[in-house]
């Protein structure tokens, strides 16, 4: 497992970046860069570069998240049970770093009727490059 130290992850990250990805926080809805963006590419884990999600994969949740009905590679994503609030969630990490990324809900898109509720803070995003 890839992991920088705090005081790294604290200089390259944003204070809000910070706080979800290593303290388990979440950012308020339909306020995260990625929550409504369409563009096609790769969304990577901010914290080490890990590819997580396609944007083939990202859906309209109307939740306030990016949401994903697949993962790009499972072995890239660690799930959690999550007992935070009054009801059992599955958190989700990326697997490379223990980043905090978010939650799956069985509640998604099909074809997997997954929904990958990830939070803006903890991504990044490769544009696809390609012409294809």
């Amino acid at each position: 497992m890839f992991k920088k130290s705090k005081e790294d992850l604290r200089k390259d990250l944003s204070p809000e970046s910070y706080y979800v990805t290593q303290e388990s926080g979440t950012e308020r809805p339909f306020t995260g860069q990625y929550w409504d963006h369409i563009e096609d590419g790769v969304y990577a884990c901010i914290c080490c570069g890990e590819k997580l999600f396609k944007s083939e994969t990202k859906f309209d949740a109307s939740c306030g998240w990016p949401s994903f009905y697949e993962a790009a590679d499972n072995n890239k994503i660690n799930e959690l049970e999550d007992h935070s609030l009054s009801r059992v969630r599955t958190e989700i990490r990326c697997s490379s770093c223990d980043a905090h990324l978010g939650h799956v809900f069985t509640d998604g898109s099909q074809p997997t009727g997954l929904r990958y509720c990830v939070n803006s803070a903890a991504l990044d995003f490769e544009k696809n490059t390609s012409s294809n």
